[in-house]
């Protein structure tokens, strides 16, 4: 692979060019068995990209509030469902659109228990009526280096936190995705531990940043993106807004998360944007703005917490280095 160098000398490849230690061995093998597929199966792939794009996708009006609506120039609907992390479809940056639109996203259920007074099981009518939607324009940066600027649509997590009553012993929140092994074909291949879990501290999920996200574009969820709902954490690295979620556990203990198990020196629990505080392959000081395109396009300077200064009070007094 051709490596192209800055002029202080550092290496500086395309974000789509860095792959997770967590995923450098198996990667190629997954890509060799997508490969060995016939060219039946390849065109039929194809055809279900293009109708799953063709066909019309349900509108979801919500009222912009105008406290979140960022003032950044958009990234562009195609950029925002073509460019993505979602490893149950693939390693590749294009595998969510190719694939996903193979996972049924109704009939859909999701579990909220544990530490909890009321808990619930909701399908997604309820999920869609529980509190007004908000249409937000979010950051979402990528441990990666890159990031967007999307209008997402949902309300935040606390109003189904007020609504389960979480007890005095829930310190932290559980998100559990779906293992739809039928459409899922990513989970053949050990990339991470399936089912993908994430997690946030019980302060962080009340915040009322933190997006319990129903929406996008006016728009529900593209499957690529996290269709049905999906956690967005605007002022974290976007693996922390976990996807196509199936359960919201309240904990005592920090719970697991998969990035984190699969590579602990690398994946912190906490996992906000910080920009002194590297990945140990690449800088976290700079990102590039997806439909900024061009290798010498100058970089944007990271922000801390992507800019999200008003969550800066729940870290007050923690080495952000330690916890990172």
């Amino acid at each position: 692979m051709l490596i192209k160098r800055s002029p202080n000398g550092r290496d500086l490849p395309f974000s789509s060019e860095i792959t997770p230690h967590a995923v450098f061995e198996s990667r190629r093998s997954f890509i060799r068995q997508l490969a060995l597929g016939s060219m039946a199966g390849s065109a039929l792939v194809e055809m279900a990209t293009r109708a799953a794009f063709a066909a019309p996708a349900q509108q979801l009006t919500a009222q912009p509030n105008a406290a979140y609506m960022l003032a950044d120039k958009q990234t562009s609907y195609k950029d925002a469902t073509t460019y993505n992390n979602f490893y149950e479809f693939g390693t590749d940056k294009s595998s969510p659109a190719r694939y996903a639109s193979a996972m049924k996203t109704r009939p859909w259920m999701v579990t909220i228990d544990g530490e909890v007074g009321k808990p619930m099981m909701l399908d997604m009518e309820a999920l869609l009526k529980l509190a007004p939607l908000e249409e937000r324009i979010y950051r979402l940066r990528c441990v990666e280096g890159w990031s967007m600027v999307i209008p997402w649509i949902g309300y935040s997590l606390s109003a189904l936190m007020k609504k389960v009553e979480p007890t005095s012993h829930a310190k932290y929140v559980q998100f559990i995705t779906a293992e739809d092994r039928q459409a899922m074909n990513g989970l053949r291949y050990p990339v991470l531990h399936w089912p993908y879990t994430e997690g946030l501290r019980i302060d962080e999920a009340a915040h009322p940043l933190t997006l319990l996200t129903l929406g996008m574009y006016g728009e529900v969820l593209p499957h690529q993106n996290g269709a049905p709902v999906r956690i967005v954490v605007p002022w974290k690295y976007g693996f922390k807004s976990a996807k196509s979620i199936v359960a919201i556990r309240f904990v005592r203990e920090q719970p697991a998360t998969a990035w984190n198990r699969a590579a602990p020196g690398e994946y912190g629990f906490y996992s906000n944007v910080n920009p002194q505080v590297d990945h140990p392959r690449w800088s976290q000081a700079s990102e590039r703005r997806i439909g900024e395109d061009g290798f010498f396009t100058k970089k944007r300077p990271t922000m801390m917490f992507n800019g999200y200064d008003e969550v800066a009070s729940l870290y007050r007094g923690m080495d952000l280095k330690k916890f990172y």
